[in-house]
């Protein structure tokens, strides 16, 4: 089965500066490896329009969004700066996004936008974590929208996603299961935050052996799914929490993200999975975990 790679040029334009290891160079490995992946076929989105951003975020969030690339760019927080190319690479990552989601949801295949800046850190108002808007949410509303109401989001970045948290806590359709190093940035993400019964995290602390990452992983993914079908699946995935990568101390390998995703096909096999890129911030690393994602979706 074919998986349909989607990314924007415009994602490369993002320059959060020297020495940010949210660097452009991640979506470059990242796209060199997919296009060596049996069964990828590497697409070019359209840009998104502005409005979208309302489905996840309120008016302010997007006024202020657009009033600093207006300026010409400016840091936003101590971690997440808007360069003066930042507004062209995030609404082509929701180009990219929601090109995927329409594409799960014809039934065509699975998806994978390859995009950047990251979103699982963004909150309705306001940026974090090297996040301007998240896009995760925003596909998981698009596919509510094209009527796949019931919506599992799977989070296996090293950093628990706060901002997905906060933006569907309170939504019963929507279930998420975070896995993420404990205690670590944002400090947030504790077992017993549990939403409205549709919030399952997994916080561990780092150096363990990477088959009780995914073991724990997928007990809660069991958890999520135990008498409640989704009918679309998207997965938040860094690839930070691979051996190795300096924001984080898990000691996962690519084959290890080959076995989840597998194991998500096997479990919901009528079900599209759309995957969007969080972290990873070494990009040979970065480009190995995502090409064993995509390789296992196909």
């Amino acid at each position: 089965m074919a998986v349909a790679v989607y990314s924007h040029p415009g994602c490369a334009g993002h320059d959060p500066g020297p020495g940010h290891p949210e660097a452009p160079r991640r979506i470059g490995a990242v796209l060199a490896a997919l296009a060596a992946v049996p069964g990828a076929e590497l697409r070019t989105a359209l840009a998104a329009v502005p409005d979208i951003i309302l489905t996840a975020h309120t008016p302010a969030h997007l006024a202020s969004l657009s009033a600093a690339h207006a300026a010409g760019g400016r840091a936003l927080d101590p971690d997440t700066v808007m360069s003066a190319h930042s507004w062209d690479a995030m609404l082509g990552a929701l180009g990219a996004v929601l090109a995927a989601v329409g594409h799960g949801h014809g039934g065509a295949s699975h998806a994978f936008a390859a995009v950047r800046p990251p979103g699982h850190h963004a909150f309705a108002d306001r940026v974090m974590g090297f996040c301007l808007v998240n896009n995760a949410v925003i596909a998981a509303r698009r596919f509510q929208a094209l009527g796949r109401r019931r919506v599992l989001i799977v989070d296996w970045d090293v950093h628990h996603g706060n901002g997905t948290q906060a933006l569907v806590e309170h939504d019963a359709a929507v279930r998420f299961v975070s896995l993420h190093q404990s205690p670590w940035w944002p400090f947030s993400g504790a077992a017993a935050e549990r939403g409205v019964g549709n919030i399952f995290n997994v916080p561990r602390p780092p150096g363990l052996a990477p088959e009780q990452y995914v073991r724990d992983l997928w007990l809660a993914v069991e958890a999520a799914t135990t008498g409640w079908t989704p009918e679309a699946v998207i997965v938040s995935a860094g690839f930070d929490a691979m051996a190795g990568d300096p924001l984080g101390g898990f000691t996962l390998e690519p084959r290890h993200y080959r076995i989840l995703t597998e194991r998500l096909r096997e479990r919901m096999p009528d079900t599209p999975i759309v995957g969007t890129l969080e972290g990873g911030y070494v990009p040979g690393k970065l480009a190995k975990g995502a090409a064993a994602f995509v390789t296992a979706l196909a």
